[in-house]
Protein backbone atom coordinates (compact mmCIF):
# COMPACT_ATOMS: atom_id res chain seq x y z
CA UNK A 1 0.00 0.00 0.00
CA UNK A 2 1.64 3.43 -1.29
CA UNK A 3 1.10 6.49 0.71
CA UNK A 4 -0.49 9.72 -0.72
CA UNK A 5 1.09 12.80 -0.22
CA UNK A 6 -2.37 14.47 1.20
CA UNK A 7 -2.18 14.39 5.09
CA UNK A 8 -4.35 12.70 7.06
CA UNK A 9 -3.44 14.22 10.10
CA UNK A 10 -0.73 17.52 10.90
CA UNK A 11 -0.10 18.61 14.58
CA UNK A 12 2.20 21.59 14.66
CA UNK A 13 3.85 23.05 18.01
CA UNK A 14 1.36 21.11 20.07
CA UNK A 15 1.37 21.43 23.98
CA UNK A 16 -0.73 19.72 26.71
CA UNK A 17 -0.43 20.80 30.48
CA UNK A 18 -2.18 19.34 33.12
CA UNK A 19 -2.78 20.46 36.69
CA UNK A 20 -2.21 18.07 39.51
CA UNK A 21 -2.36 19.19 42.95
CA UNK A 22 -1.30 22.70 41.96
CA UNK A 23 1.56 21.12 39.75
CA UNK A 24 2.24 21.58 35.95
CA UNK A 25 2.43 18.61 34.23
CA UNK A 26 3.62 18.67 30.69
CA UNK A 27 2.40 15.65 28.69
CA UNK A 28 3.29 16.70 25.48
CA UNK A 29 5.38 19.47 24.77
CA UNK A 30 5.78 21.14 21.11
CA UNK A 31 5.02 18.66 18.90
CA UNK A 32 5.33 18.84 15.26
CA UNK A 33 3.88 15.72 13.39
CA UNK A 34 2.18 15.05 10.08
CA UNK A 35 1.00 11.86 8.78
CA UNK A 36 -0.03 11.22 5.56
CA UNK A 37 -3.06 9.17 4.50
CA UNK A 38 -2.27 5.28 4.18
CA UNK A 39 0.23 5.22 6.91
CA UNK A 40 0.75 2.77 9.56
CA UNK A 41 2.27 4.63 12.16
CA UNK A 42 3.08 3.16 16.12
CA UNK A 43 3.10 5.68 19.24
CA UNK A 44 5.79 4.34 21.18
CA UNK A 45 7.44 5.36 24.90
CA UNK A 46 7.30 4.04 28.54
CA UNK A 47 4.20 4.68 30.19
CA UNK A 48 4.01 8.40 30.65
CA UNK A 49 5.60 9.17 27.59
CA UNK A 50 2.67 11.34 26.78
CA UNK A 51 1.69 8.63 23.37
CA UNK A 52 -1.98 8.20 24.99
CA UNK A 53 -2.41 12.21 25.14
CA UNK A 54 -0.75 12.79 21.66
CA UNK A 55 -3.11 10.26 20.35
CA UNK A 56 -6.37 12.26 22.14
CA UNK A 57 -5.01 15.18 20.79
CA UNK A 58 -4.94 13.83 17.25
CA UNK A 59 -8.48 12.53 17.96
CA UNK A 60 -9.90 16.05 19.39
CA UNK A 61 -10.82 14.20 21.97
CA UNK A 62 -8.64 16.40 24.24
CA UNK A 63 -7.70 20.38 23.26
CA UNK A 64 -4.46 21.20 23.04
CA UNK A 65 -3.26 24.02 25.62
CA UNK A 66 -1.22 25.65 23.00
CA UNK A 67 -0.15 24.80 19.10
CA UNK A 68 -2.67 23.78 16.36
CA UNK A 69 -4.36 20.44 15.07
CA UNK A 70 -5.14 19.73 11.40
CA UNK A 71 -7.63 16.66 10.42
CA UNK A 72 -7.69 16.62 6.53
CA UNK A 73 -6.48 19.82 6.38
CA UNK A 74 -9.24 21.14 8.46
CA UNK A 75 -8.19 23.32 11.61
CA UNK A 76 -10.00 21.53 14.02
CA UNK A 77 -7.80 23.21 17.42
CA UNK A 78 -10.83 25.71 18.09
CA UNK A 79 -14.03 24.09 16.26
CA UNK A 80 -17.08 23.94 19.15
CA UNK A 81 -17.42 20.95 20.73
CA UNK A 82 -20.40 20.31 18.42
CA UNK A 83 -18.84 20.69 15.32
CA UNK A 84 -15.99 18.72 16.75
CA UNK A 85 -18.47 15.76 18.03
CA UNK A 86 -19.66 15.86 14.05
CA UNK A 87 -16.39 15.73 12.50
CA UNK A 88 -15.21 13.19 14.67
CA UNK A 89 -18.36 11.07 13.94
CA UNK A 90 -17.75 11.24 10.22
CA UNK A 91 -13.92 11.04 9.76
CA UNK A 92 -12.42 9.41 12.34
CA UNK A 93 -12.67 6.17 13.64
CA UNK A 94 -11.77 4.60 17.12
CA UNK A 95 -10.07 1.52 18.54
CA UNK A 96 -9.42 1.41 22.60
CA UNK A 97 -7.70 -1.10 24.78
CA UNK A 98 -11.72 -2.02 26.65
CA UNK A 99 -13.71 -2.24 23.27
CA UNK A 100 -16.24 -0.18 24.24
CA UNK A 101 -18.86 -2.01 22.43
CA UNK A 102 -22.51 -1.86 24.01
CA UNK A 103 -23.76 -4.74 25.62
CA UNK A 104 -27.40 -4.74 24.90
CA UNK A 105 -26.89 -4.73 21.18
CA UNK A 106 -25.32 -7.64 18.47
CA UNK A 107 -22.21 -7.61 16.77
CA UNK A 108 -23.59 -6.30 13.81
CA UNK A 109 -25.42 -3.68 15.34
CA UNK A 110 -21.99 -2.24 17.66
CA UNK A 111 -20.01 -2.27 14.12
CA UNK A 112 -22.86 -0.22 12.62
CA UNK A 113 -23.83 2.01 15.36
CA UNK A 114 -21.81 4.91 13.41
CA UNK A 115 -23.70 4.60 10.13
CA UNK A 116 -26.88 4.76 12.07
CA UNK A 117 -25.88 7.88 13.69
CA UNK A 118 -24.96 9.30 10.17
CA UNK A 119 -28.25 8.53 8.82
CA UNK A 120 -27.15 5.97 6.38
CA UNK A 121 -29.50 3.69 5.34
CA UNK A 122 -30.46 0.38 7.10
CA UNK A 123 -29.94 -1.60 3.70
CA UNK A 124 -26.98 0.10 2.71
CA UNK A 125 -25.35 0.11 6.14
CA UNK A 126 -25.96 -4.10 6.95
CA UNK A 127 -24.47 -4.48 3.86
CA UNK A 128 -20.96 -2.52 4.27
CA UNK A 129 -20.84 -4.46 7.82
CA UNK A 130 -21.66 -7.96 6.59
CA UNK A 131 -19.01 -7.36 4.04
CA UNK A 132 -16.33 -6.33 6.03
CA UNK A 133 -16.91 -8.75 8.65
CA UNK A 134 -16.25 -11.38 6.12
CA UNK A 135 -13.30 -9.62 5.49
CA UNK A 136 -11.81 -9.37 8.60
CA UNK A 137 -13.01 -12.89 9.94
CA UNK A 138 -15.85 -12.57 12.32
CA UNK A 139 -18.71 -13.57 9.13
CA UNK A 140 -21.59 -15.64 11.46
CA UNK A 141 -21.36 -14.07 14.38
CA UNK A 142 -23.49 -10.74 13.54
CA UNK A 143 -26.03 -11.75 15.78
CA UNK A 144 -24.51 -12.48 19.13
CA UNK A 145 -23.86 -10.45 22.05
CA UNK A 146 -20.42 -8.98 23.05
CA UNK A 147 -20.95 -11.38 26.00
CA UNK A 148 -20.87 -14.58 24.13
CA UNK A 149 -18.09 -13.22 22.38
CA UNK A 150 -13.98 -14.22 22.93
CA UNK A 151 -12.16 -10.75 23.68
CA UNK A 152 -10.40 -11.64 20.18
CA UNK A 153 -13.84 -11.30 18.32
CA UNK A 154 -14.90 -8.36 20.47
CA UNK A 155 -11.67 -6.53 18.98
CA UNK A 156 -12.45 -7.16 15.27
CA UNK A 157 -16.01 -6.12 15.92
CA UNK A 158 -14.54 -2.62 17.11
CA UNK A 159 -12.21 -2.29 14.34
CA UNK A 160 -15.29 -3.31 12.18
CA UNK A 161 -16.96 -0.16 13.77
CA UNK A 162 -13.48 2.23 13.55
CA UNK A 163 -13.35 1.53 9.45
CA UNK A 164 -16.90 0.84 7.92
CA UNK A 165 -17.34 4.13 7.40
CA UNK A 166 -14.16 4.83 5.89
CA UNK A 167 -12.77 7.38 8.18
CA UNK A 168 -9.50 9.79 7.12
CA UNK A 169 -7.75 8.08 10.42
CA UNK A 170 -8.45 5.19 12.71
CA UNK A 171 -6.88 6.03 16.31
CA UNK A 172 -6.23 3.18 18.54
CA UNK A 173 -5.21 2.82 21.78
CA UNK A 174 -3.35 -0.31 23.07
CA UNK A 175 -6.08 -2.13 21.09
CA UNK A 176 -4.03 -5.31 21.61
CA UNK A 177 -3.43 -5.23 25.76
CA UNK A 178 -6.30 -7.23 27.24
CA UNK A 179 -5.50 -10.69 24.18
CA UNK A 180 -3.58 -13.34 24.42
CA UNK A 181 -0.41 -13.68 21.88
CA UNK A 182 -2.55 -15.68 19.50
CA UNK A 183 -5.46 -13.19 19.56
CA UNK A 184 -3.28 -10.06 19.14
CA UNK A 185 -1.62 -11.57 16.07
CA UNK A 186 -4.86 -12.18 14.73
CA UNK A 187 -5.79 -8.49 14.81
CA UNK A 188 -2.90 -7.22 14.09
CA UNK A 189 -2.90 -8.76 10.51
CA UNK A 190 -6.48 -7.83 10.44
CA UNK A 191 -5.12 -4.43 10.79
CA UNK A 192 -2.23 -4.54 8.08
CA UNK A 193 -4.81 -6.04 5.65
CA UNK A 194 -7.23 -3.26 5.66
CA UNK A 195 -4.46 -0.79 5.56
CA UNK A 196 -2.96 -2.72 2.52
CA UNK A 197 -6.16 -3.31 1.06
CA UNK A 198 -8.39 -0.32 1.71
CA UNK A 199 -5.59 2.30 1.88
CA UNK A 200 -6.93 2.94 6.26
CA UNK A 201 -4.48 5.62 7.50
CA UNK A 202 -3.68 3.87 11.12
CA UNK A 203 -2.04 5.49 13.83
CA UNK A 204 -1.33 3.49 17.23
CA UNK A 205 -0.22 3.93 20.99
CA UNK A 206 1.26 1.05 22.31
CA UNK A 207 3.97 -0.89 24.04
CA UNK A 208 3.49 -4.06 22.04
CA UNK A 209 6.56 -5.13 20.44
CA UNK A 210 5.05 -7.35 17.61
CA UNK A 211 2.86 -4.19 16.78
CA UNK A 212 6.01 -2.18 16.78
CA UNK A 213 7.95 -4.71 14.11
CA UNK A 214 4.79 -4.10 12.00
CA UNK A 215 4.84 0.03 11.91
CA UNK A 216 5.76 1.33 8.58
CA UNK A 217 6.80 4.22 11.13
CA UNK A 218 7.71 4.35 14.44
CA UNK A 219 7.44 7.41 16.15
CA UNK A 220 9.36 7.34 19.76
CA UNK A 221 8.19 9.40 22.23
CA UNK A 222 10.07 10.46 25.64
CA UNK A 223 9.05 13.41 28.12
CA UNK A 224 6.23 14.01 25.99
CA UNK A 225 8.41 14.64 23.11
CA UNK A 226 9.21 12.83 19.69
CA UNK A 227 12.58 11.21 20.19
CA UNK A 228 12.76 9.83 16.99
CA UNK A 229 10.83 9.36 13.77
CA UNK A 230 11.39 6.33 11.65
CA UNK A 231 10.28 4.58 8.81
CA UNK A 232 10.89 0.98 8.61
Amino acid sequence: MTTTTQPAVRTAGVWKIFEHDGIAVEAVRGVSLRIDRGEFVVLAGPSGSGKTTLLNLVGGLTRPTRGRVWIDEQDITDLPERRLAQLRLERLGFVFQAYNLLPVLTALENAEFSLLLRGVPEAERRRAVTELFTKIGIDGLEDRRPGKLSGGQQQRVAVARAVVGEPALVLADEPTANLDSASSGALLDVMVRLNQELGTTFVFATHDTDLMARARRLIRLVDGAIASDVRQ
